[in-house]
């Protein structure tokens, strides 16, 4: 089996990119199961249901987020209603939707995990304790697991990786948009990478109009944060090829793909 893993879609400039170039890539590679992490889609910040029903006929068939997914307020109704959208597992007990999902592929069962980390973001609750748990609970089903871990400190992506080596199938780091050159196989055979990028305007500051960007470092005053909806893009993400019995990594492919609009 191959999955394949998109970084934090931005904007409508992503999403374009995603619907231009997925079909290509699920053909060269194979692909039979589809993972994005989902956010930033709505012009770079939260989720609609428009913007989530475009993602889906586009052929993405399970969706994570993180912290942003609650910056429009019809992102809530999305999650209460979307069982494959999820945000991260770790926030406090009755907060809307859900954190993991168990989902059927053909005669195969997949398990994926939102999680999000705590080092210079919300102290919210400890990510470790919480996927240890889910784990424990959803390895009884399928020993396909796939975690994404939304997260700023690269020690703790890292750290959640070896934490969970050898129980899920891999862990894949989100929220910096910016792509990183370590992915590897851990030695349990877990698929790892610290971040998988984004897939948004190439010319940008983590997919944001640059200009406004630069703005709010040189005067410290807040600024409107745009999203580019035309010219160059990126699509990244892994690509994990699964031995199916196991629920092993048996090859982790980073992917890096660019395109024009």
């Amino acid at each position: 089996m191959n999955i394949l893993i998109l970084g934090d879609i931005v904007g409508k400039i992503g999403r374009r990119g995603v619907g231009l170039l997925l079909p290509q890539i699920k053909k060269e590679y194979g692909i039979d199961f589809t993972i994005a992490n989902i956010e930033n889609a709505a012009a770079g910040f939260g989720i609609t249901e428009s913007v989530l029903k475009e993602l889906m006929d586009y052929g993405i068939d399970a969706f994570t987020s993180g912290n942003h997914i609650w910056d429009k307020k019809e992102g809530i109704s999305v999650l209460e209603n979307y069982e494959r959208v999820l945000r991260p597992a770790n926030y406090p007990s009755g907060v809307p939707g859900r954190g993991y999902i168990t989902v059927s592929y053909y005669s195969k069962k997949i398990g994926i995990i939102n999680i999000q980390g705590r080092i210079f973001m919300e102290p919210i609750e400890n990510p470790f304790t919480v996927v240890h748990n889910i784990v424990e609970e959803m390895e009884k089903d399928t020993k396909i697991i796939v975690v994404d871990i939304h997260a700023e400190a690269t020690s703790e992506k890292i750290a959640m990786g070896y934490f969970l080596d050898g129980r899920v199938t891999a862990v894949v780091g989100t929220h910096t948009h910016v792509q990183t050159a370590d992915e590897k196989i851990l030695p349990g055979g877990t698929g790892y990478i610290s971040d998988l990028g984004m897939c948004g305007a190439y010319d940008s500051i983590l997919g944001v109009d640059k200009e406004a960007v630069l703005k709010k470092f040189l005067l410290q005053i807040p600024q409107k944060f745009d999203v580019p909806e035309k010219g160059l893009f990126k699509v990244e993400g892994v690509i994990i090829e699964v031995e199916e019995v196991s629920g092993k990594t048996k090859n982790i492919i980073r992917l890096q793909r660019r395109g024009e609009i």
